[in-house]
């Protein structure tokens, strides 16, 4: 699952997605609780941006003494159960995430396919996944509001055993799954559906031609300034 990533900045909200920017700064990497923009559209089709927090269930909202779980990736095949997502999925809270790269880490293994570089030291190694010869791109998302007016979103994600390059990440031995990325003809389509069945078509993977991914080191994220 998808735990971190670089939103877009400012410019590209305005230039790529066709929104105005919303107020506040956000950090270069999100992490789960993290504030970054997601883009929405009204039933009139009309888009906009709005800071949310990354997690359905920010840290902030679960009661003491409750149970912690991360809710930051949604599995499409039982998005419509669970319920820290069904009711925002019958209603059709459907969001983009806009990203210029999201992160996955593989684990060195003679059985994962050449994720890791030749003489890996047996740890995890963090991989950049991005869209070549695109300045962004938008993730698949469901948001939902709270009584302070307050917005938190999750991605949804999709099998990706068989795909070969999604196919390398996460940990040996736990199912393979990936984000979705939707194609930019589509966010319209996407932003607007209301039909939950209709949603799960959108819900697939591009192909791994269309994908580049390479080791990229940890970094401590900055703030994206507030400004043009």
């Amino acid at each position: 699952m998808c735990t971190n990533y670089a939103p877009v900045q400012r410019r590209i909200l305005r230039e790529i997605f066709g929104v105005e920017p919303p107020a506040g700064v956000y950090k270069a990497e999100t992490y789960p609780d993290y504030a970054a923009p997601i883009v929405r559209a009204g039933d009139d089709g009309v888009r906009s941006a709005d800071l949310a927090s990354f997690g359905m269930v920010p840290r902030s909202r679960i009661p003491p003494g409750a149970r912690r779980y991360d809710s930051t990736n949604a599995r499409s095949e039982t998005v419509g159960e669970r319920p820290a997502f069904a009711r925002y999925w019958r209603q059709g809270q459907l969001c983009l995430i806009p990203a210029t790269a999201f992160y996955e880490f593989a684990y060195p293994d003679p059985g994962t396919n050449g994720a890791a570089p030749a003489g890996a030291s047996g740890k995890p190694v963090r991989w950049r996944v991005w869209l070549p010869g695109e300045p962004a791109f938008g993730i698949a998302g469901l948001w939902r509001g709270w009584p302070d007016q307050a917005l938190s979103f999750t991605m949804l994600t999709v099998n990706s055993a068989q795909h070969p390059l999604m196919q390398r990440f996460h940990k040996p031995g736990d199912e393979k799954r990936s984000v979705v990325i939707v194609p930019r003809s589509q966010w319209d389509d996407w932003l607007t559906c209301r039909d939950p069945e209709i949603a799960r078509t959108f819900l697939s993977l591009l192909p791994a031609d269309a994908l580049r991914a390479e080791p990229a080191p940890k970094a401590q994220g900055a703030p994206i300034p507030d400004s043009d």
